[in-house]
């Protein structure tokens, strides 16, 4: 079926929930509150089956094209001594072919490349939604793809459900120097990760209590293994991007509303379940959300009907597994951030390789 439908958000989730509706037929329009995209450089963990749902939306070659594989890396303790195999290889044989990481620039010049392509889907910046009901009454479906703070969830979900802080901050940065290993460190209250990100360049992240500076953070992170001080001073501070972790709580009971009278809705990626970043699943599934709600409508029959038939169906795809995904980062980062760290690590040397 086709339609008309407003996607409020345009970042990961809401570009590709965008492209995909666009080759299913329908008109699309793209609102953004920013004036401009975020474009910081994190790097983004791509797994297999996000890949092959950008390769059903037409975007894989151009994911390919500014992707690193990502293999070969383990978890470490501060002094350097590997405990365990992160499950990289396991992934690429099972899937045949390895997980992938790729700058947020370079995604999202992928995205808005592929539509461009169509020539006729806006992206409207410093467009902020103040009545959603209004917009949902204009169209066949809106889409909140509008994050965490998400004004559709709030103006249909209504509040009980929102951001919650994990009492950990998050930093994040590029080094201009690359790291000759991969993978993550713990130590007790805190850990820091290493990623290839593209030749030459290593993408890092660091975790730390809420109060930690940025000069603090080196610091915290001096007498750490090789390359972890290094990295951390070839990379300029002002360029550090701080962010308090955050999922939200409590899990929504359903990520779309389709009730024809109010105006169908549906939501994705953050917006339906932020979840911390430990994993690394936040972008995939948002991609995934994109893929299964697009297909979920491209095969449903015309009219309001087939609508809301299309919504549940995404939501009976979708919900509880990415509200499993969420609760697994959440206790993965409780475990991560652990002061007990003999018990911890004793728990990790008994991972498969």
């Amino acid at each position: 079926m086709t339609g008309t439908a407003t996607v409020v958000g345009a970042g990961i989730g809401g570009l590709t929930t965008a492209i995909g509706l666009r080759r299913a037929g329908w008109s699309v329009t793209v609102l953004e509150r920013r004036t401009e995209l975020e474009r910081y450089g994190a790097a983004f963990g791509i797994h297999p089956t996000a890949q092959s749902a950008l390769d059903r939306l037409g975007a894989g070659d151009a994911l390919r094209e500014h992707a690193v594989p990502y293999r070969d890396a383990h978890i470490r303790t501060p002094d350097g001594t590997p405990i365990a195999r992160l499950p990289l290889e396991r992934i690429e044989r099972t899937a045949g072919r390895p997980e992938l990481l790729i700058s947020r620039p370079y995604l999202l010049d992928a995205l808005l490349a592929g539509l461009d392509a169509f020539g006729d889907v806006p992206v409207k910046l410093g467009e902020r939604v103040t009545d959603v009901e209004a917009l949902a009454a204009g169209q066949d479906l809106v889409i909140g793809a509008d994050g965490i703070r998400s004004a559709v969830r709030t103006a249909r979900f209504g509040d009980r459900s929102g951001p919650r802080e994990v009492g950990t901050v998050a930093w994040i940065g590029i080094a201009d120097i690359e790291s000759p290993v991969h993978g993550e460190t713990w130590g007790s209250g805190r850990f820091f990760g290493l990623t290839p990100v593209e030749p030459g360049r290593t993408n890092w992240y660091a975790t730390a209590p809420e109060a930690t500076t940025a000069e603090e953070l080196r610091g915290l992170f001096a007498d750490w293994h090789d390359p972890i001080p290094r990295i951390l001073d070839a990379t300029d501070p002002a360029t550090w991007i701080r962010y308090e972790m955050r999922h939200l709580y409590p899990a929504l009971p359903s990520f779309v509303s389709a009730d024809a009278s109010a105006g169908h809705v549906a939501l994705v990626g953050d917006a339906a379940h932020a979840m911390t970043p430990n994993l690394g699943q936040g972008a995939c599934t948002a991609i995934l959300d994109a893929d299964a709600l697009t297909r979920a409508l491209a095969a449903a029959p015309p009219g309001p009907a087939g609508i809301a038939g299309a919504l549940r169906a995404y939501d009976r795809e979708r919900r509880r597994s990415a509200q499993r995904t969420a609760f697994a980062s959440r206790t993965l980062h409780r475990f991560m951030s652990t002061e007990r760290t003999r018990l911890r690590n004793a728990a990790v040397r008994l991972l498969p390789g």
